[in-house]
């Protein structure tokens, strides 16, 4: 595509030259050059960038991408055991017709007088969790599970005016770390030792560490490990003892079968959607919520947008709009915002909506029980094999339990390579991140697995360490 000899580019907006002039006499300005004139020329590209020729017909250009994308290895072709964050769980089909609609597909911003729908669904998806987490207030989703946690110990740290916040040592390495960065330079982590025998916090060190210095205790039930914390009413009760908040981060999918931590002392619970009608997009797909009860010294303190329900000017009408939307960034005092809001979720949290309202009470139960009977048949079958521990932590479990492969001889790594030529993905590698445990897997079986994909597994694993140690599909 040329016009006068010029070349436009179709993915780039007003790529024609006559349209750039245009634009720049506009703005008093002679070439685009001009708009980066303030960038010292020491930091400027002089030559052209070393990228390949640009493949100018659409068509080529799918094709292109379409080849690249075959390269992935995809859980549609392959049988997955991944967790550690990213779960494979049903997505029922009304959850994609829903969020591929336009109205909340597109939507970003928006407000009541233009975007009309989006408020109440959101409202909706909050009352929704609100009632699965038996808690009051729920916020739009953060961008993921990682960012709910880090805001939900800042809001600790606001509300009690403290520094320190005490983190289980089992905890994910990347959720840490993105914790650690949003804390500084207001909050210091400090890691708290886990029972070697049970997996579960070592309420000892726990108790050492606690001081008035400390804002919250964070904890996770499950745990990193698929590990049930049982004593979190315990854990509370230590937190609160000195003065601290307790902020639990939980598995949404969990609470089918399991008590929500609001019933067990918990001051703010935080968590990931993903588990909650999202597909996991290699990797994406996430969204995080938080959750406290109806008090303002929680509400304030909320960054996120909270929406609500209100009368309006006509009787018996009901509006959807923000609560105290002062106190985000997007409000009038937005240097006194408690965090940047920036981009959030919402389409997750229109999609978890969808997918409470069709599960209900009953489906959570079902789909809680269906993982739990499958997990701990997938261990069961594990410890037929003799080179094998499946009981190297003996606290019960829900969805994720490590496996020790520490006396076969091979690595995490070897044994995953092995199970990939046989079609599936094995458990994630705990060796880098804990290496205290040795080589141990964390393997993850929710209610998508079979009982033939769970044999499948313990007779690959079978072949591949009895096979004299080559590792090799036979």
């Amino acid at each position: 595509m040329e016009i006068r000899g010029f070349k436009n580019h179709p993915y780039i907006p007003n790529s024609v030259p006559a349209v750039q002039q245009e634009m720049l006499a506009e703005i008093g300005l002679s070439s685009l050059e001009d708009l980066h004139e303030e960038i010292p020329e020491e930091l400027k590209i002089k030559g052209k960038m070393d990228l390949p020729p640009a493949i100018e017909s659409e068509f080529e250009l799918r094709k292109h991408v379409e080849s690249l994308l075959r390269k992935n290895k995809s859980c549609k072709t392959n049988v997955s055991f991944l967790g550690a964050g990213c779960y494979q769980h049903y997505v029922p089909a009304i959850c994609d017709e829903i969020n591929s609609r336009g109205e909340f597909l597109t939507a970003y911003g928006g407000e009541p007088y233009n975007d009309h729908g989006r408020f109440q669904a959101l409202f909706e998806y909050q009352s929704l969790m609100a009632e699965l987490l038996d808690f009051d207030i729920v916020n739009v989703p953060t961008m993921d599970g990682s960012q709910a946690a880090a805001t939900a110990i800042r809001m600790a740290g606001r509300i009690t005016g403290r520094g320190e916040v005490l983190i289980p040592k089992s905890m994910d390495r990347d959720k840490m770390l993105v914790m650690k960065n949003y804390g500084k330079p207001a909050l210091k982590l400090i890691e708290v030792d886990y029972d070697e025998k049970s997996g579960r916090i070592d309420l000892a060190d726990l108790e050492d560490k606690l001081s008035e210095r400390t804002a919250a205790v964070y904890f996770e039930n499950p745990n990193f490990f698929g590990v049930i914390e049982e004593e979190g009413e315990k854990i509370s009760a230590l937190a609160h003892s000195v003065g601290a908040l307790c902020v639990v981060g939980v598995d949404p999918i969990s609470l089918g079968v399991m008590a929500p931590p609001s019933q067990y002392g918990a001051d703010i619970i935080c968590g990931d959607l993903q588990p909650l009608g999202i597909h996991m997009n290699y990797g994406g797909g996430q969204a995080g919520f938080i959750s406290t009860r109806d008090e303002e010294r929680f509400v304030m303190e909320f960054p996120s947008r909270i929406f609500g329900i209100a009368p309006t000017c006509v009787e018996g009408e009901y509006g959807f709009s923000d609560v105290a939307y002062d106190r985000t960034s997007f409000g009038h005092h937005r240097e006194h915002g408690k965090e940047y809001v920036g981009t959030q979720s919402a389409l997750w949290g229109i999609t978890a909506g969808v997918y409470l309202a069709t599960m209900g009470p009953a489906g959570m139960a079902e789909v809680g029980d269906t993982i739990l009977k499958k997990s701990h048949y997938a261990k069961q079958v594990l410890s037929s094999i003799d080179s094998i521990k499946t009981d190297r932590f003996t606290g019960g479990f829900f969805k994720e339990f490590v496996v020790d492969f520490s006396q076969t001889k091979k690595t995490v790594t070897e044994i995953n390579n092995a199970l990939l030529q046989r079609g599936i993905f094995g458990g994630y590698d705990l060796s880098k991140e804990h290496p205290e445990l040795g080589q141990c897997a964390l393997y993850c079986v929710t209610e998508i697995h079979s009982k033939e994909e769970l044999d499948r597994l313990a007779g690959a694993l079978r072949e591949i360490l009895e096979d004299g140690g080559n590792g090799r599909v036979k």
